[in-house]
């Protein structure tokens, strides 16, 4: 797990899931809203974006976190590891109201925008009917070298970073 591309809908936990591999393993995050848009939140040019993707994901080492459909080729083409968070609608709608009250709006420190529209509740109700197909095309076409990784649940999310922990902790040796 060098090159990892994380996806999913809005609340699946993208980012906090980016921020702890990157605490386990050492590797560096780029956070795709970081990309998409500039210091005030306005959205970049389409070529700027992609083109900023390809910088990131030349390197030997990274993750990168969010869904940007359209760039997915881009991720999925060079990642060695696809994490897929298809959690069930209603909790992540759940996340996205607790993060609208803990941080109140706004970009919180994790570099996620807070932006709760009519859109994007829509995005996330309807990603497992609308969007998860989409998301299974892109794998299947551009990241067939790459391991991947389906959770639905908060769950398996554990059990994942539990499993990289053990590695993580030996060295990157599985016995301990």
């Amino acid at each position: 797990m060098q090159r990892i591309a994380i996806v999913g809908a809005g609340g699946a936990g993208k980012t906090v899931l980016a921020n702890q591999l990157t605490a386990l393993l050492a590797l560096p995050v780029t956070h795709l809203d970081a990309l998409r848009y500039d210091a005030d939140w306005n959205v970049v040019p389409e070529r700027e974006f992609v083109d900023a993707q390809r910088a990131v994901v030349a390197g030997d080492r990274w993750i990168v976190d969010g869904n940007s459909t359209a760039s997915m080729p881009v991720r999925f083409a060079r990642a060695d590891t696809i994490i897929f968070l298809n959690l069930p609608p209603l909790l992540c709608l759940w996340s996205i109201l607790r993060r609208r009250l803990r941080y109140h709006g706004g970009r919180h420190p994790d570099g996620v925008h807070d932006r709760i529209t009519v859109g994007s509740l829509r995005f996330v109700l309807t990603f497992r009917r609308r969007f998860a197909p989409a998301v299974r095309a892109h794998i299947a076409a551009h990241g067939q070298r790459a391991v991947l990784i389906e959770v639905t649940s908060r769950r398996q999310v554990n059990l994942l970073l539990a499993r990289l922990d053990g590695p993580a902790r030996n060295g990157g040796t599985d016995d301990g």
